[in-house]
């Protein structure tokens, strides 16, 4: 039997969660997962995107159930309010793939007092897999896969100013909320060893995908330009749907991937100490725990 094969039986019936998934890397890793079987649940913000993705996994895999979910994954209230109608809606989820982000050329801060990239990059993976606890215990095996960087490597973490106050550049905010992505990766898997859930994070390289098409400024203009040497979507899906479909990766947590192989993050990414007391941080600032 091949991995093709392999992979077609094991997503039969699975129920996935996509942040971010109504355009690159996630909605190539969405319609793929579709077609090997799998219902899927998206979190868009645009209802236009939204519905566009939607008819393409219907498409691809009609008749199945798939549904959408609108939530500004920036604002805490919307974090929060998306994953309790997906609970409600789910008896269970078998993975839950944290895909969002964003990257921006100047300090913008949510209502709740957030600095946008943290909010939307860090938090709302952390809100929402909380908030999804129940449904991914009950699948009895399920995977959780976040969506990292190579970003992280030159992060500058204070986590005494995880709103970026002092020194805020748009990729420094980036580099910070990928490297959390690693650390909550970390603990959480600290947290869920034992329980059948397990947790990993990627690197997907740098794709040519809408990312930083919003971010504006200058930093916008350069993200454009360095497309031109970008891979595509569809290359740089090939981890996320590795990590969410490979045998061997099933008792996999707490790993950082890159080309569908682990690797070790930098140093500031295998932080225990730095883990926990991001982990802290999170509770505090959300109200929310994986208890």
């Amino acid at each position: 039997m091949s991995h093709c094969e392999l992979s077609e039986i094991i997503m039969q019936g699975k129920t996935i969660v996509v942040t971010g998934g109504t355009s690159g890397i996630g909605e190539v890793a969405a319609l793929a997962l579709a077609g090997m079987g799998a219902r899927i649940v998206l979190v868009a913000r645009n209802k236009g995107r939204g519905e566009a993705t939607l008819a393409r996994l219907e498409q691809q895999a009609p008749g199945v159930g798939h549904r959408l979910h609108y939530a500004d994954l920036a604002q805490l209230a919307e974090m929060k309010r998306v994953a309790v109608e997906i609970a409600a809606a789910e008896p269970r989820i078998d993975i839950l793939i944290n895909n969002a982000g964003a990257m921006f050329a100047n300090r913008e801060v949510t209502k709740d007092g957030f600095e946008k990239t943290f909010a939307t990059d860090h938090l709302s993976y952390f809100v929402l897999t909380a908030g999804l606890r129940e449904r991914l215990l009950a699948a009895g095996s399920a995977r959780i896969i976040n969506t990292s960087s190579h970003a992280h490597k030159t992060a500058q973490f204070d986590i005494n100013d995880l709103q970026s106050t002092k020194n805020y550049t748009s990729f420094l905010a980036y580099g910070r909320a990928k490297l959390a992505n690693i650390l909550f990766t970390r603990e959480l898997a600290r947290r869920t060893a034992g329980t059948g859930v397990t947790v990993n994070c990627l690197h997907p390289g740098f794709v040519a995908t809408r990312f930083g098409d919003e971010a504006g400024g200058l930093i916008g203009h350069v993200i454009g330009l360095a497309k031109v040497l970008a891979i595509s979507p569809e290359e740089g899906a090939k981890t996320l749907i590795y990590l969410a479909t490979a045998p061997e990766v099933a008792t996999k947590s707490g790993e950082y991937f890159y080309k569908s192989r682990r690797t070790a993050p930098a140093r500031a990414g295998r932080d225990d100490a730095m883990a926990r007391a991001l982990w802290e941080k999170s509770v505090a600032l959300t109200g929310v725990d994986w208890v």
